[in-house]
């Protein structure tokens, strides 16, 4: 496992790489296909894709609350959004292939897909107050609830061989890792990390081919990448308070692609902090893991 020297760290610099000025910019994730990463924007109801090979940036507005979006097994996009996941089709969001079962003030928030294509997502209560979000898994024709009950969850994140989820409640401050080898639920977690308030507030979570766990900090200002064992490796910091979460892309997985937000910030915070909202990358120490594709029931 990579543990890195002072200096190295020092070398994990990031840098603006799109002005895009997301309200709310999360979900990142590199479609492989494409090429290009994709990402979010919450409260705009926009689909973000971003060209690294000619650096150029282009939005679909799909409207809704799209919370992630992630490649499927037939070449097409899905996404969260409301109570629902939704294939990407012409630039709008199709009606949806699932509905989930939960409170009308909930909403989708972050997801990740196991080695076998399933597909592990959250939900939130949108007034992030009331503990009815959980973590709900997509087997490709239904979905079911896996337990992680929370305010806002977030992650999830699963580890390179699919033996172990992340799961990261972003009020508590808490990240636990599930054993989910043999079972579809979220039974006896184990303390992974926690995160002190002052600290910021874990949001999105990645995992890299080390299975390290990389954590972005809401009010942070930085994400953060933990060994297995919940040691601090390193830390990379960012020039805006509310960094949400890493993906890694570009033909190695080496660029670590991190979205940040401007929600939440005063009007003075945001003077201060112009580049809030920006997609950010910095070059990672170790490559990431390709996304396996959504499975879709046919």
């Amino acid at each position: 496992m990579l543990s890195l020297t002072e200096d190295q760290e020092d070398e994990l610099l990031s840098r603006l790489i799109w002005p895009v000025a997301a309200t709310l910019g999360e979900g990142p994730a590199w479609i492989a296909d494409d090429a290009a990463l994709w990402f979010v924007d919450i409260k705009q109801g926009a689909l973000h894709r971003y060209d690294p090979a000619t650096g150029h940036g282009s939005t679909v507005a799909v409207g809704g609350r799209p919370s992630f979006v992630l490649p499927t097994d037939d070449g097409g996009l899905i996404v969260g959004s409301g109570d629902g996941l939704h294939i990407v089709r012409d630039g709008t969001l199709g009606d949806p292939v699932a509905t989930i079962d939960m409170p009308a003030h909930n909403r989708t928030n972050d997801a990740a897909v196991d080695p076998s294509g399933r597909l592990w997502f959250g939900t939130m209560d949108d007034g992030e107050t009331k503990v009815t979000g959980a973590v709900h898994l997509f087997d490709g024709g239904t979905i079911t609830v896996a337990g992680g009950e929370s305010i806002i969850t977030n992650g999830p994140a699963i580890s390179p061989d699919g033996r172990f989820l992340y799961h990261v409640d972003t009020v508590a401050g808490v990240i636990t890792r599930f054993d989910i080898a043999a079972t579809d639920r979220l039974l006896d977690g184990e303390p992974f990390v926690t995160i002190a308030p002052e600290d910021g507030h874990p949001d999105g979570a990645s995992i890299d081919s080390e299975g390290c766990v990389w954590v972005a900090l809401w009010g942070g200002w930085q994400v953060r990448r933990y060994g297995p064992d919940g040691t601090l490796l390193a830390t990379v910091a960012f020039p805006c308070a509310n960094v949400t979460k890493v993906a890694f892309g570009g033909p190695d997985l080496r660029t670590a692609f991190v979205t940040t937000a401007r929600a939440g910030l005063s009007d003075v915070e945001l003077a201060a902090q112009p580049l809030a909202g920006g997609l950010f990358a910095f070059d990672a120490p170790v490559p990431g893991i390709p996304i396996t594709p959504v499975r879709i029931a046919r």
